[in-house]
């Protein structure tokens, strides 16, 4: 029985719009990133003596200056997959499209040929959908992390405000 091959189409779409969406977070951690490093760079000299003088806010600003590299670290792999998959050469992959065929003539009879049988439509779909999924897992793998590094900075810079506050405004320590 004939496939609609629409409904691979679809499929295809529907994974494009999730790398997007990965794609998306990594940017706004990124975003959020430059906003609290720019801050505290900008305030350095309001942490100065803080920094050399409590260990434990020395130990707090290294352990979220970890977490952030963790976090950005992670974003960066969303961007970057690596993949290690082998599939036949497939005229839907973009990498193939470009370099597999000696020139657009080859191309163009290549993907001719293929688009005469839906079954083989098909099957190139499926490798298809099959490739943009395992980079999905890996993206969204990726920024789950990135989001569990970037969620324990900010539980770090929490704690490190309130010891500058308990130190330098109300002076307990």
């Amino acid at each position: 029985m004939a496939q609609d091959t629409n409904n691979y189409w679809e499929q295809l779409e529907r994974l494009e719009k999730l790398i997007k969406a990965s794609e998306l977070k990594a940017g706004i951690l990124f975003s959020f990133h430059s906003l609290i490093l720019g801050l505290f760079v900008d305030r350095i000299s309001n942490f100065e003596r803080i920094l050399t003088e409590n260990s434990v806010f020395m130990v707090f600003a290294l352990l979220w200056l970890a977490s952030v590299i963790l976090s950005v670290y992670y974003c960066f792999k969303c961007f970057q997959p690596n993949m290690q998959l082998k599939y036949d050469t497939n005229v839907f992959f973009f990498k193939d499209a470009a370099h597999a065929f000696k020139d657009p003539e080859e191309f163009v009879e290549e993907i001719t040929a293929i688009c005469e049988t839906n079954e083989e439509i098909v099957k190139q779909l499926s490798h298809q959908i099959h490739a943009e999924s395992v980079i999905i897992d890996k993206k969204f793998y990726n920024i789950k992390k990135a989001i569990r590094f970037f969620v324990l900075s900010f539980i770090f810079v929490i704690l490190m405000m309130f010891l500058w506050v308990m130190v330098e405004v109300i002076g307990v320590f």
